[in-house]
């Protein structure tokens, strides 16, 4: 499914403002070559498309503010772009050549390392997995974690307010973020490089930008919280009767060893079903078949093996309890690898399934059970033979509830429910008091929809921002907010 992104009725960008760019950036700082800018105009997963007759790549801060200068005075749109691995479009352009790519890929620097004050201030470019490793070299943990950690970009993640694996320990991407360096609409730059936890002096400025989804202004540098690095931890993999047994255990875990519980991931067996068709080297680790599994990680300061008695007494109490069927419980780090790879390998091997309709939503932890029960009756009842598949973040009351075609169905037809499935969805969610984006964001995905479910007061407080910081619609237009 190709989505050519609907133009926003601009005029192409004239080449007097591209030369005028291109002495601002020089040569290295500009891609013109259709092949070098394909890769850049289209999305990874779901093909959101554009065109743009440059792609600038600013080699820092002071770079990035003459271009937004510039745009400025000539009323030049920006689209802000980090590793392109959002699933939204917010990182894409429209289709009429009347916007500029400005990419963060080339200021990628670890500028400071702060051990005494466990901050590292870094540039919007560097690779997350890069700034993992560095913490760790330090001996801390800068704990986002993605499926593309590997290629995403620190700018892009707090843009989108990215979420991952251990936002139930450590919080979402802007829990990680004491400081931000931002150039703003009108390219003046915005210095809050501040790595202070307590700052009570007048709004929190910086919380504007995180999850923006560079409609605000671009972030181009940051100073992130570290944390300790654990010395254990322990990772296993349960299999449960129900999703609402996986919220009951999830409480007796966390009442067993607090906030050690670093991950817990909710998978239904249709998604390990497909992990294992799928994914090479992929095994069933239990000798049964269960409808439901979590993958639960617990971390602590401890020595190797401190966590062992307590997790599995917990494990047999919630088996007595009726509440976990059975469980495998790693002894060794290759081990738990291969079952973390089980909730990692979910959305690759979904793509081999055919169409499937995808949703990023959330609800209270009380009602996961619920929204997932509910959800399946509709659509199977709507579409006979689709195939449910739900997983995520039951720790946040994130699901990523992704319905797949029956098999045999025609892709296109059932590519194009989409908006009914999605109206059915996301009204079940709303009614739930869920939200219809957890983690991956608005971009131009949602943004109609989120007319629907947000409040009129809270749409109006989005756009008064909008039109207060970016009164001439620059920054990443047609994203997240309407004109």
């Amino acid at each position: 499914m190709t989505v050519m992104s609907n133009s926003p009725g601009r005029a192409p960008v004239q080449p007097a403002v591209l030369q005028r760019i291109r002495e601002a950036v020089g040569e290295r700082g500009c891609l013109t070559d259709p092949a070098e800018m394909a890769p850049l105009l289209k999305s990874w997963r779901d093909n959101w498309r554009g065109r743009v007759p440059m792609v600038v790549r600013p080699a820092n801060t002071q770079q990035v503010a003459a271009v937004v200068r510039i745009c400025a005075e000539t009323g030049t749109p920006i689209v802000p772009q980090g590793g392109n691995t959002g699933l939204t479009g917010g990182g894409q352009p429209h289709d009429d050549n009347s916007e500029i790519i400005l990419s963060t890929a080339r200021m990628n620097q670890v500028v400071a390392l702060d051990l005494a004050n466990d901050t590292m201030t870094v540039e919007a470019g560097c690779i997350l997995a890069e700034i993992q490793r560095r913490a760790a070299e330090a001996g801390r943990l800068f704990p986002l974690s993605l499926a593309a950690e590997g290629s995403c970009q620190i700018g892009g993640n707090l843009a989108t307010n990215a979420g991952g694996t251990q936002v139930l320990r450590y919080g979402n991407a802007r829990n990680l973020v004491l400081g931000l360096e931002v150039v703003l609409p009108d390219g003046s730059i915005w210095d809050g490089l501040r790595g202070l936890r307590k700052d009570n002096t007048g709004y929190d400025l910086k919380q504007l930008f995180i999850g923006a989804e560079g409609t605000l202004g671009i972030i181009t540098r940051a100073v992130l919280k570290l944390h300790p690095r654990p010395g254990d931890s322990e990772t296993m993999l349960v299999a449960l009767p129900v999703p609402a047994a996986a919220v009951t255990l999830l409480a007796r875990a966390r009442a067993a060893v607090g906030e050690q519980v670093t991950t817990f991931e909710l998978i239904q067996r249709s998604c390990l079903d497909i992990v294992l068709k799928h994914i090479p080297g992929a095994a069933d680790p239990l000798p049964a078949r269960h409808p439901w599994y979590a993958l639960v990680e617990v971390a602590g300061q401890g020595g190797p093996g401190t966590l062992r008695p307590a997790v599995e007494a917990l494990l047999a109490e919630a088996a007595e309890a009726g509440e976990v069927l059975d469980a495998v419980l790693a002894s060794s780090q290759q081990q738990a690898r291969a079952l973390r790879r089980l909730r990692e390998g979910i959305p690759e091997a979904q793509n081999h399934e055919g169409v499937s309709l995808k949703h990023d939503v959330s609800v209270p932890l009380s009602r996961i059970d619920e929204f997932i029960a509910r959800a399946s009756r509709q659509l199977q009842a709507a579409y006979p033979g689709i195939r449910i598949v739900a997983f995520g973040h039951i720790g946040d009351g994130n699901i990523h509830f992704n319905p797949a075609q029956p098999v045999g169905a025609d892709r296109a037809r059932f590519a194009a429910e989409l908006p009914r499935v999605n109206q059915m969805v996301h009204d079940l969610v709303h009614e739930l008091g869920g939200s219809i984006s957890a983690e991956h964001g608005i971009g131009r995905l949602r943004r109609e929809e989120l007319k629907r479910y947000k409040s009129p007061v809270e749409l109006a407080l989005m756009g008064a921002i909008k039109r207060a910081l970016d009164p001439g619609n620059i920054m990443n237009p047609g994203k997240l907010v309407s004109p």
